[in-house]
């Protein structure tokens, strides 16, 4: 990534980190019992792809409104995603050091799209 202005989603610290977890997510979601739990296993690796695929999509809608709520809604999508990795743990699914690891690469990824969803409404607030 180059340094300066962001010219595309995939220059977005947040994107990247959102797509190291969506592979981490799918890696332990494909072993073991988490595999057999269908519902689980969908619904966790669906979450996931939301925060990436929110990200991009409101980066790409080109209005800082419109990216300000896509950013929301991964953020919301990250909620989701450590609320499940609870289930994982709770049910045996994950290990204490699997769960650890994921649960805080999931707040990293929610902390770095919280600041940006910061600096989006502040550049839509000067703009008003």
């Amino acid at each position: 990534m180059k340094t300066g202005k962001i010219v595309r989603f995939e220059d977005l610290v947040a994107w990247q980190k959102a797509r190291q977890l969506t592979q981490r997510i799918y890696l332990v979601t494909g072993k073991g019992q988490f595999a057999k739990d269908y519902g689980l296993r969908d619904q966790i690796r669906r979450a996931s792809v939301s925060i990436m695929s929110n990200l991009a999509e409101g980066f790409e809608r080109g209005s800082q409104a419109e990216f300000h709520q896509f950013l929301v809604i991964a953020k919301g999508s990250c909620a989701e995603v450590r609320s499940q990795l609870y289930i994982a743990k709770d049910v045996g699914y994950l290990d204490e050091s699997t769960f650890i690891d994921l649960m805080s690469l999931s707040t990293e990824v929610s902390k770095i799209i919280g600041g940006l969803r910061s600096s989006v409404q502040k550049r839509r607030d000067a703009n008003k």
